[in-house]
């Protein structure tokens, strides 16, 4: 029942998030999403730890104090804000967070989008994305940049909806695309 209950919800949360991606043009991103998830050393503990209701990764970190399918999972996933923790330059300041490329802090508000859609089921409403959010941003280590930018999207989720957030961050990412052709044309 759990390893079924657990590829389930991975796998709708993959599809969905792969639906998100697609339309803003994240082809190859949408695919490739949360692959990692399925690697035997994440997908096991995810199976012993599943409930439904919460992500297993939670589970097994309360019960050993640590969860090494996140772990390896962060560290493989470039979505995910925690991959881009380093070191700053400045040594008096320690870890900080490094800027992500806007192609990454797309999928990371898919990826965040399709959780919230997942877990909360019927109670689902655009509001959530930004509350959870908010209400764990004070504990994370995160870019200003890569902060305002997500917290800008969720809040357009929750103001003016998928369609009009998915549009402009559309918009952002063609944007960014012409001027990186634009840089790469110009330095020839």
């Amino acid at each position: 029942m759990k390893f079924f209950g657990h590829f389930k919800t991975i796998t709708k949360h993959k599809l969905l998030v792969m639906k998100h991606c697609f339309r803003i043009g994240l082809y190859r991103q949408g695919l490739a999403h949360d692959m990692s998830k399925y690697h035997p050393r994440e997908f096991m503990v995810g199976v012993k730890y599943y409930i439904g209701t919460e992500s297993p990764n939670s589970e097994e970190r309360k019960a050993t104090g640590v969860s090494t399918a996140w772990l390896r999972h962060k560290g493989r996933n470039k979505h995910h804000f925690e991959y881009w923790i380093d070191y700053s330059v400045n040594p008096d300041e320690g870890f900080v967070g490094m800027k992500m490329p806007l192609k990454y802090v797309a999928e990371m508000f898919c990826d965040r989008l399709a959780a919230s859609k997942n877990y909360q089921g019927a109670a689902y409403t655009s509001e959530h994305p930004l509350t959870y959010y908010l209400n764990g941003r004070d504990k994370i280590i995160i870019h200003p940049e890569v902060d305002a930018l997500l917290i800008k999207l969720l809040t357009m989720l929750k103001d003016e909806g998928e369609d009009a957030t998915f549009t402009y961050l559309k918009q952002l990412l063609k944007e960014e695309k012409k001027n990186q052709k634009s840089k790469k044309n110009g330095s020839k």
